[in-house]
């Protein structure tokens, strides 16, 4: 593995800044509470860090609405502090990488507020502006959280254009000062010795200049009520191709690969920076070396169960797509998507199978990325009080399904908790004491703390039993650390029919390894026709008979996840 970058033989931790963990007791995360957590970091085996903004922020948008790109939010503390973070990270061997977004900034950033006052500002063109027709938008794009993707500013009696919240409006990023003061910011944190970013939404950050309009043939609101409705694939299918077409003009746009090859260019001023992108379209990879170095494998998200056959098919197709030196990068959850103990789980075996898909997550071919939190079980908490709702699409649904949907206060806020992205971003939980050890007794924390914490769902409850979850996540990472097969070796599927078992070989120079992963709950006989010498057991979930596998006739435990070293 010597000739492998660091990024590729990582594996990563997504922090939450906000809900990781709460050095001041004020109910927030904060940078102090995370250099308090890199030993446990660092004991878990984490090798890097992925922190969503830290930047000063409205906080509309949970901090994807930047006012400031080169300093800390005063709730999480200083630039000094963070300077201490990032020291102590590196002194533990553990590399850190920021969120970067580049689409947009916070309508309160001072940029902005330049742009908006007045038609003649030298910063007027850093944002998209456009004038109206007739008393109407430029067109009829929509923005993706919902409504008009313009938004009217009577200052300068014009539009300004937000993909996203109108809180949040899109760069011009065809102005070279725009791109030249984008790419200092993140200069600015290259200096300071990051690691690299991931960078946020970045099929974005271009749209048609001909403002020509979309002709999807339906509303937006429309496709909101026959979301609603989804009753077979077909429909989910024809909803998609619906919301495609609506957005076509909107993002991936062609001249979005000249910009990130020159921020590769930009990253590749400092040795050994790497950049992975919010996406998971493969002409970001480029060449496989002079765009991004990774983007997410999210595809094989897009099921409502992880299966052998589904992901078999995901590997194969992805694969097969990548440039020949461009490298795989896989994630089960994230702070926009469902826990892995819930999502991934049946209700009845979430502990067997949160297993089972670590050990999947931790095997595949390319780099891991872990969400704070799971490592115990953390699961989605539902939050149906809307006073108690911080993310705004929650309350857009909610707004949604009382005006559109015809729906009564308690239905709609239980379809705005299921949507909601707050229900996977609650404080980390630490411990069996008030607040799940997040925050001290009596603070009211910024989002609150899934009752599930008293039930063993906590970190200091899990660090003494040898059996929890926690020390399972350890027996893997640092399993997959000892492995070389498991962190550069190839991946060939093996038994390719089998509904219930999914199976694949990776191989390095020296070392082959078996993955065999039951995901049934059912015991299960399977066989391999692979011609070995030898074959022995590293890894299972469960005990396993004593001495040497028969290939030829292997029985697995339900949930079952083996490991077999083959000569």
């Amino acid at each position: 593995m010597t000739d492998l970058k660091w990024w590729q033989t990582a594996v990563f931790y997504q922090i939450y800044p906000r809900s990781f963990a709460d050095g001041n007791g004020d109910g927030i995360g904060d940078v102090k509470g995370m250099i308090e957590k890199l030993d446990y970091l660092k004991s878990l085996g984490i090798d890097a860090l992925w922190l969503s903004p830290h930047y000063p922020s409205p906080n509309f948008d949970c901090g994807y609405d930047i006012s400031n790109y080169t300093d800390v939010d005063p709730e999480y503390g200083t630039l000094a502090e963070f300077k201490q973070f990032l020291d102590e990270a590196h002194r533990r061997n553990i590399r850190v990488i920021l969120d970067m977004v580049l689409n947009h900034t916070s309508d309160q950033h001072a940029w902005f507020i330049e742009s908006r006052s007045s038609r003649d500002n030298p910063k007027r063109d850093w944002y998209v502006w456009h004038d109206g027709k007739d008393g109407m938008p430029p067109n009829n794009w929509y923005s993706t959280f919902g409504g008009s993707a313009w938004e009217y500013d009577e200052t300068t009696d014009s539009y300004y254009y937000h993909f996203f919240f109108k809180q949040q409006p899109d760069l011009n990023w065809r102005n070279p000062e725009v791109k030249k003061a984008m790419f200092d910011a993140c200069r600015f944190w290259l200096e300071m010795g990051v690691d690299g970013f991931r960078l946020d939404a970045i099929g974005t950050i271009y749209e048609e200049e001909d403002l020509r309009d979309q002709d999807s043939g339906v509303t937006q609101e429309e496709l909101f009520r026959r979301s609603k409705d989804i009753e077979n694939p077909e429909q989910n299918k024809e909803i998609g191709e619906l919301w495609e077409e609506m957005f076509r003009y909107q993002h991936d746009l062609p001249g979005i690969h000249d910009l990130m090859r020159e921020l590769r260019e930009v990253i590749e001023e400092y040795p050994d920076r790497m950049l992975v992108g919010e996406t998971d379209e493969i002409s970001f990879y480029g060449t496989g070396d002079d765009e991004l170095q990774m983007v997410f494998n999210f595809p094989m998200l897009r099921t409502e169960h992880l299966t052998p056959n589904w992901v078999r098919e995901n590997q194969k197709t992805r694969l097969a797509l990548l440039p020949e030196l461009a490298w795989p990068c896989n994630t089960l959850s994230n702070h926009d998507s469902p826990r892995v103990y819930n999502r991934w789980g049946d209700g009845k075996n979430n502990d067997a199978l949160a297993r089972l898909n670590l050990v999947l997550l931790l095997t595949l071919k390319g780099t891991p990325f872990l969400y704070n939190g799971e490592e115990v079980g953390m699961a989605d908490y539902l939050i149906t009080d809307v006073n108690f709702m911080r993310d705004q699409l929650a309350l857009f649904y909610y707004d949604l399904a009382t005006k559109l949907g015809g729906e009564t206060a308690e239905a709609a806020a239980m379809l705005a908790a299921a949507n909601s992205r707050d229900k996977n971003r609650t404080p980390t939980q630490w411990a069996n004491t008030a607040n799940a050890g997040f925050s001290p007794a009596g603070v009211t924390t910024w989002l609150p703390v899934n009752p599930n914490y008293a039930e063993g769902f906590n970190v200091a409850d899990q660090e003494k039993d040898p059996n929890s979850l926690l020390n399972f996540y350890r027996k893997g990472i640092a399993l997959r650390r000892a492995t070389p097969a498991l962190v550069s070796g190839g991946y060939q599927p093996v038994n390719e029919d089998d509904q219930n078992v999914l199976a694949y070989v990776r191989s390095g120079s020296h070392e082959h390894c078996l993955v065999v992963l039951n995901f049934s709950a059912e015991p299960q006989q399977v066989s391999f026709r692979l011609a070995v010498e030898s074959v022995r057991t590293l890894f299972s979930t469960h005990a396993r008979p004593v001495g040497e596998p028969d290939l030829d006739g292997l029985t697995l435990q339900p949930f079952e996840a083996l490991i077999l070293e083959m000569k």
